[in-house]
């Protein structure tokens, strides 16, 4: 009997969190990351309308690529803002990963598959069902592994500021960005190239072409991985830092006025594999007493 009466007030509980209803949100950060979701969506349509249309000088794939730019500089300040006015909730968690998989998941890995396509039939390879399959299941790796990060971030996040001065993978807009930016490039600045130099436009021309795919499934992968990635705002920028760091970012202003396509592969290129790298340096440099030696002469010579 007392075994019924336990089973009962469990149902009993059960019906009453099912019955909570969500009554207060905070607006602001909400609208901010719902227009993270819709920059995502409008990207998605961009990329899928005609590969050599374009808005003035603007090409469908180049302004599929920065609306996906845009999405980060709201999901950059959604996430901030709920914090400061000390209003984070799981309301907000959840939908910000819900517009996330829109804007950097399936937004990206869409865009690079219609932008691969295009570039397959140009070269004579439309019926070449390999590559397509190829190309495909790189897209969908990409896309997967995105979901399966921002998953992970949902149950191991922490809502307190302290938390955010590393992530745990690659933050799936950096991941974006890596396949973005290389697509900016390759609409805004290699056709000024073209005029210039036809040797170096085609050799960048077939460089990102090919190495596309692959870059898809390496960021795929380090996003799903467990190494620790730096908040680039909390941990290069926030407080008072080395003399050294505005240097680097006068110089960082200076080059993305320049080139902004350039500058963008350099960021995100450099974010990406700059943490691998140095992970590699320390594990075989620093711990081979050789190689140690070597790279002290090399210094001292």
């Amino acid at each position: 009997m007392p075994r019924l009466k336990t089973e009962a007030a469990k149902k009993s509980l059960l019906r009453r969190v099912r019955k909570q209803r969500l009554k207060y949100i905070t607006i602001l950060p909400s609208l901010i990351t719902v227009l993270n979701g819709a920059c995502g969506f409008t990207a998605i349509i961009f990329a899928s309308k005609d590969p050599q249309g374009s808005i003035g000088q603007f090409s469908y794939f180049a302004i599929a690529g920065y609306m996906i730019l845009l999405a980060m500089v709201a999901d950059m300040l959604d996430g901030r803002l709920a914090r400061m006015s000390q209003n984070t909730s799981s309301f907000g968690g959840q939908l910000d990963s819900l517009c996330d998989i829109i804007s950097f998941g399936a937004a990206p890995a869409f865009l690079m598959l219609k932008f691969l396509e295009y570039k397959l039939e140009l070269a004579g390879f439309a019926n070449h069902n390999f590559l397509h399959r190829f190309i495909w299941l790189a897209a969908v790796a990409y896309m997967s592994c995105a979901a399966i990060r921002l998953a992970r971030f949902n149950v191991e996040n922490e809502e307190d500021e302290s938390a955010h001065m590393s992530f745990i993978g690659l933050p799936t807009p950096a991941a974006a960005g890596v396949i973005v930016s290389l697509i900016i490039f390759h609409q805004e600045t290699l056709p000024e190239l073209s005029d210039k130099n036809t040797w170096v436009y085609f050799i960048c021309e077939n460089a990102i072409t090919s190495a596309l795919p692959f870059l898809a499934f390496a960021v795929a992968i380090l996003m799903v991985s467990r190494i620790r990635y730096p908040h680039i705002l909390n941990q290069y920028i926030k407080g008072k830092k080395p003399f050294a760091h505005l240097i680097r970012v006068l110089l960082l202003l200076a080059f993305a006025i320049w080139n902004l396509p350039a500058a963008l592969v350099f960021v995100f290129c450099v974010f990406a594999a700059g943490i691998l790298v140095k992970r590699l340096y320390y594990r075989v440099i620093k711990k081979n007493p050789i190689l140690q030696t070597v790279t002290k002469w090399e210094s001292e010579k």
